[in-house]
């Protein structure tokens, strides 16, 4: 069974870091775009991030201000979202998502182009 398994979530205070990380189980995503996305308490699933592939081209949410670096270890099979200088809005569930569809900056903000999803991580940003 194909899985994608988040971790690195937790408590931070305002202007803090996290780095969450994404390791599929079950094969590879090294073929793969992958993305960051999240959910807070009462507000649809938004994107915060992905790279593609082939290239590598990261694209990221307008509202990330340059707070959020995507990135891939191919030789781990494992995406990494670095966040810097959080913030309370950040607070929500991460999800990480993979996709074999080709993307352009358009499609790879959009949930529904990504058929595998992990379970979610929790990142709370207290003031």
């Amino acid at each position: 069974q194909v899985q994608l398994v988040e971790s690195g979530g937790g408590l931070v205070q305002a202007g803090g870091s996290l780095r969450l990380s994404c390791a599929p189980s079950g094969r590879s995503f090294s073929s793969y775009t992958m993305g960051w996305f999240r959910q807070a308490p009462g507000k649809e699933r938004e994107f915060v991030a992905a790279i593609s592939w082939p290239g590598g081209r990261t694209y990221y949410v307008d509202s990330g201000n340059g707070r959020f670096t995507i990135s891939r270890d191919t030789a781990k099979n494992t995406v990494y979202l670095q966040m810097n200088s959080l913030n309370p809005e950040d607070t929500a569930v991460y999800y990480c998502a993979a996709t074999g569809a080709p993307v352009n900056s358009r499609v790879v903000r959009i949930i529904r182009t990504y058929g595998y999803w992990g379970q979610g991580t929790q990142v709370t940003v207290s003031s």
